[in-house]
């Protein structure tokens, strides 16, 4: 798949370039610099041809101490050396500044295509001064109103080394995962362990990864997109408008994958946040793997996993996996527990072996009676995967005690492997036209 890489100094628009071109709000934006500082990937078509489009953070003077720059300038690196195309994004508003020049000499000395794209070019704008840059015409565009926006994808589909085949037709991912915890526990050196290359930013800087970043690999538990979250503070700690908004896409990312690694770390017990962010991962009824980082700095895992168990009693259908992701130790253990966890969150029971299991629940421990009324659990069936929800039928369903649908779950679990899922509970008044044996 061809891939197109926006660069250019800080709050030029790339990402709003970005956000333009995908038709989607993937990179956040703001007027402040620094707020893109991995690479973000997102597919978009145009013309017959199926490509990716990478944004990439400012590049910037900076003094020697400021480490945030030079790990943004690797990675800009990087999104230049896998591009077929680059497009260097300028400020068609204002002068041209030193930054800018040193970016465009970066790019004369590749000998990937280059297209000078001016943007901000609402209203009229003198664009004379940046054939200085020498990367030819430039193009003027407003990622805001979506001026030449089309005329842009044009140039770059031109400038592609082939013709659009069917082998860059997009692969739906098997599983989304997200990768959540809080600042610092290892979140983005777990997917770059996972990609085999640096593909996130992984400073001592806490709060370095603000975007949601994705990744699509294949790997022995099928085709995953990885998502790296940014590392959820304390509500206290939340002002910011920007960190609020990295708050807010970290939340979406657990809503809407399949299965979110939880990461915690094995040198200290777990905090407040680590069991604030898991229970968004129940809350949202997600499938989950309990990673436990830094396991082989502590002198035995199996020592810990009684207090962790109890720590996180609200989803004890998680297994957890001891390793580091610094030493690559236990790592390939991760393959097995995703698999079996994705592979439950879709299982589904026949509605003749729910009731038979219903059956055999109520004859051994029947529902206690509420309010001096018999409770009646009449027949079950499983409505819907993703997670599994049964939904069960009683003459009154408020007067289903939560210790008994505990213990209802307790037994679907000992008759069936739901290992890593939760399982939804639902109970609702039987209608004369309904059930087995109506």
């Amino acid at each position: 798949m061809y891939t197109l890489a926006l660069v250019g100094r800080p709050n030029v628009g790339k990402s709003a370039l970005f956000n333009r071109m995908a038709e989607s709000r993937t990179a956040l934006v703001r007027d402040e610099p620094g707020v893109t500082r991995d690479r973000l990937y997102a597919e978009t078509d145009w013309n017959g041809y199926h490509f990716r489009i990478v944004d990439t953070g400012g590049l910037w003077e900076a003094e020697p101490e400021d480490l945030m720059p030079a790990y943004m300038r690797r990675q800009t690196l990087m999104a230049v050396q896998e591009a077929d195309v680059v497009a260097l994004v300028v400020d068609a508003q204002a002068e041209l500044s030193a930054a800018d020049e040193a970016v465009a000499d970066l790019l004369r000395k590749t000998s990937k295509p280059v297209l000078l794209v001016a943007n901000k070019a609402e209203g009229r704008v003198d664009l004379t001064d940046m054939y200085r840059l020498g990367l030819g015409d430039p193009l003027p565009v407003s990622a805001t109103h979506g001026l030449n926006v089309g005329d842009l994808l044009d140039l770059v589909v031109e400038r592609f080394p082939g013709p659009p085949d069917g082998s860059g037709a997009p692969a739906a991912p098997l599983i989304r995962v997200a990768i959540a915890g809080r600042p610092n526990v290892g979140k983005s050196s777990l997917l770059n362990r996972l990609v085999g290359a640096e593909r996130t930013l992984v400073t001592p800087i806490a709060g370095t990864t603000r975007d949601v970043v994705n990744v699509q690999l294949d790997t022995p538990s099928g085709r995953l997109e990885l998502l790296d979250t940014a590392g959820l503070r304390r509500p206290a700690r939340i002002q910011a408008e920007l960190e609020s908004k990295t708050v807010l896409r970290t939340l979406a990312a657990i809503r809407e994958a399949d299965l979110v690694l939880m990461m915690v770390s094995a040198e200290e017990p777990a905090s407040q946040q680590d069991l604030r962010i898991a229970s968004q991962v129940v809350r949202h009824h997600r499938a989950a793997v309990l990673v436990l980082n830094k396991a082989d700095l502590v002198p035995s895992t199996r020592a810990l996993l009684p207090a962790l168990q109890e720590e996180f009693d609200f989803m004890p259908y998680a297994p957890v996996v001891p390793v580091s992701v610094k030493t690559g130790w236990g790592m390939e253990r991760l393959w097995a527990p995703i698999t079996t966890a994705y592979g439950n969150f879709g299982r589904r029971v026949s509605t003749g072996a729910v009731n038979r299991l219903l059956r055999e629940t109520v004859a051994v421990v029947p529902p206690p009676t509420s309010h001096g009324r018999l409770v009646r659990l009449y027949y079950g069936t499983q409505v819907g995967t993703h997670p599994p929800h049964f939904v069960f039928f009683a003459n009154d369903p408020d007067l289903v005690h939560f210790s008994y649908r505990r213990h209802l779950e307790r037994r679907i679990r000992e008759r069936w492997d739901f290992t890593g899922t939760p399982v939804r509970l639902s109970f609702r008044p039987r209608r004369n036209s309904q059930g087995p044996d109506a």
